[in-house]
């Protein structure tokens, strides 16, 4: 009987196939429930006492010899033909990538802020959760000052000395109590006004203010350095500046471009003028500077601010406000392009 066994494990060890019914066919033949295996333990018991051990050990060999060689052919096909590797099926068509793109509020303030970098320019952050000193107070707004109803404000119900910022202003308020001039910085983010929304306004935007602060500074340099945006921004090489107010800045001015009349979209936009307004502007108030110490008879700057918004709405030519914060993947999807 044991003669039987050993011939049988060199059977199985000499066993080669590539062809999965005959390793089926091999598997039914030792390790089925009908096969030699099942039939040498049911013989078993009729082995002599002497002899159980020894016959034990060489069954076992046997059956785990099967099965090995039945798991190693299997393998070897599966592997032939790309089923299992390593790192899974190489030959499966690859899953597209979607690959992400920028956010347009995100393009257009990357590209001003590069404009302004060209020229000395860095950039300066603050929070978004601000006080009311650097918000307001110290740019020339103390309280019950009219011009604050022009920034309806959400304030911090806990503590109402704190609140959302309405501007970027604020950020250059931190910036010259850190800094001495020359100061030339730019302060991108994104601000809150109690505002209804609509398609031409929200309660949540985004502005790029600049400041720039230095001896010998005048309203010249200010319209200089806006002509030059303009140009970069918008390839349009006219502007006007128009007086207006704002507190922090004396003299004021609205900023304006020509656009043109070449399109009915030109007539819309520009309301049939041609010009259109894209930032507000003026020299720095020295009740501002004071504020900061820096001296305002040996010092002087100009700001300026636009909203993000309003200048990717142009550019791109989008006409509700409300298509940037909806993350509407159609709409996304078309800036793909652009880096």
């Amino acid at each position: 009987m044991l003669d039987k066994v050993k011939e049988l494990i060199g059977e199985v060890d000499a066993f080669q196939s590539s062809n999965v019914e005959e390793i089926e066919a091999f598997r039914i033949k030792f390790l089925g429930k009908k096969g030699i295996l099942t039939d040498l333990f049911a013989e078993f018991k009729n082995v002599a006492e002497d002899e159980r051990k020894e016959f034990g050990l060489y069954i076992n060999t046997l059956k785990n010899a099967a099965q090995e060689k039945v798991t190693f052919l299997k393998e070897v096909i599966e592997n032939a033909k790309g089923f299992k590797t390593k790192y899974g099926d190489l030959t499966r068509p690859a899953e597209p990538i979607e690959l992400g793109n920028r956010h347009p509020i995100s393009l257009v303030k990357n590209q001003i802020v590069d404009i302004f970098s060209r020229i000395g320019f860095t950039v300066s952050e603050g929070p978004e959760m601000e006080d009311d000193w650097h918000n307001f107070t110290g740019l020339n707004l103390p309280e019950h000052h009219p011009a604050r109803d022009m920034q309806d404000t959400f304030f911090l119900q806990k503590n109402p000395d704190m609140l959302l910022r309405t501007h970027t202003s604020s950020v250059q308020m931190r910036y010259m109590e850190s800094h001495q001039p020359p100061i030339r910085t730019v302060s991108p983010g994104r601000v809150f006004r109690n505002e209804d929304i609509s398609a031409r306004s929200h309660c949540i935007f985004h502005q790029v203010e600049g400041l720039y602060i230095d001896t010998d500074v005048s309203f010249a340099d200010l319209k200089q350095t806006l002509l030059y945006f303009t140009k970069e921004m918008f390839g349009k090489s006219k502007i006007r500046l128009r007086p207006s107010y704002f507190p922090f800045t004396e003299p004021s001015a609205e900023v304006d471009i020509y656009w043109g009349l070449e399109t009915e979209v030109d007539y819309k936009i520009t309301k049939g003028t041609g010009w259109l307004e894209i930032m507000g502007c003026g020299m720095v108030d020295p009740n501002v500077l004071k504020n900061v110490n820096i001296d305002p008879t040996k010092y002087s700057g100009f700001a300026f601010g636009m909203g993000i918004e309003r200048i990717a709405m142009l550019l791109y030519q989008i006409p509700d406000i409300r298509m940037f914060y909806e993350n509407d993947v159609r709409f996304l999807e078309q800036f793909k392009s652009v880096r």
